[in-house]
């Protein structure tokens, strides 16, 4: 069974008559009638109830193979037009993935400026979780995923690309009217007692924060836990707890002097921002966005990391005393 004999057939059906047909599909009226011939003879049952009475009336069998063949000839037709616009940057569509603050914060960035020059691009935006978005991508259900969790096992980074856009950092938050607000930084013991609102206990962040303040043998008192950023940023600026964000998600806030951001001395766990690309050929569509992601990257302001440093400066000797080592904390 060949699409062209199905081609022939949907074309007969429809036209209600063999020359009709033979015109829709530019063959010849023989050829058309051999194709259908075959068919039938394929399936070893008429397609067609041939009495003058009915002329081109389907049988049961007909009505159920015409059925598939138009959903075949649609599907062809989609490919068609798909694999047309696959290097096409003014028409076609972009499937993107990101989980909770990417797609909040950095996608919306990329998207704007990446219609600015392709307008005509159709874009597809699903949020989800990293594995989640990464196995649509494996299943070609996604054109590239924007993620900060990196995919377990060499097998599964094997089918797929990925890369370093930038760098984000985890900073402690507060209402504006805090008695930490203001103060830039602080240390581990200076929250002990004060209430937390917390993300998900599965998240990699939320772990090192629990193995520094179990080391440092400062208590974490949970007021809320496993809470989406965007609600932890909420109920944070009404004044119900401090909270642990990617200091991405909270840039906004923070200039409208809604959110206060301070870093915690010892505790600033980093983490890349990646997206992950089908090791498969991709649209000029989808190498247009990656490149709008790298200058979008590129621009976003560097994070800080907060060190102590012992600084040995030359010993001097003043009335009989001599000045100690002094530890100072600096902002790289």
């Amino acid at each position: 069974m060949q699409l062209m004999q199905l081609e022939m057939f949907v074309a007969v059906v429809e036209a209600g008559s063999v020359r009709v047909a033979a015109e829709r599909v530019f063959r010849t009226q023989p050829a058309v009638s051999i194709a259908i011939r075959k068919l039938e003879d394929e399936i070893s049952t008429p397609l067609f109830d041939r009495s003058r009475l009915h002329g081109f009336r389907l049988t049961s069998a007909g009505q159920i193979l015409y059925d598939y063949a138009t959903r075949l000839l649609r599907l062809l037709n989609e490919a068609t037009s798909a694999v047309a616009n696959f290097s096409e940057l003014g028409t076609g569509r972009l499937r993107i993935g990101a989980n909770e603050s990417l797609s909040t914060h950095l996608l919306p960035l990329v998207i704007r400026a990446f219609l600015e020059s392709h307008s005509e691009i159709r874009i597809e935006v699903r949020c989800g979780s990293s594995a989640g978005l990464l196995s649509e991508l494996k299943d070609r259900k996604l054109d590239l995923v924007f993620i900060t969790a990196l995919p377990k096992g060499r097998a599964a980074a094997a089918e797929m690309e990925l890369e370093v856009l930038m760098r984000d950092q985890l900073v402690l938050i507060t209402g504006p009217q805090h008695r930490f607000a203001g103060q830039g930084r602080v240390r581990l013991r200076d929250l002990d007692g004060e209430r937390l609102v917390l993300v998900d206990a599965s998240l990699l962040w939320r772990r090192k924060m629990a193995e520094t303040f179990g080391k440092s043998m400062t208590p974490l008192r949970r007021t809320v836990e496993n809470a989406p950023i965007e609600a932890i940023k909420k109920l944070v600026a009404m004044g119900l707890g401090i909270g642990f964000v990617p200091l991405m998600s909270v840039t906004e806030e923070k200039a409208r002097g809604e959110l206060a951001t301070i870093m915690v001395e010892g505790f600033h766990p980093e983490q890349s921002v990646y997206v992950a690309k089908s090791r498969s050929a991709q649209s000029d569509a989808a190498k247009a966005f990656v490149e709008v992601a790298r200058t979008i990257g590129a621009s976003w302001p560097k994070i800080k990391r907060w060190k102590v440093r012992q600084e040995h400066p030359p010993v001097q000797r003043k009335e009989g005393m001599i000045r100690n080592t002094q530890a100072c904390i600096q902002v790289i």
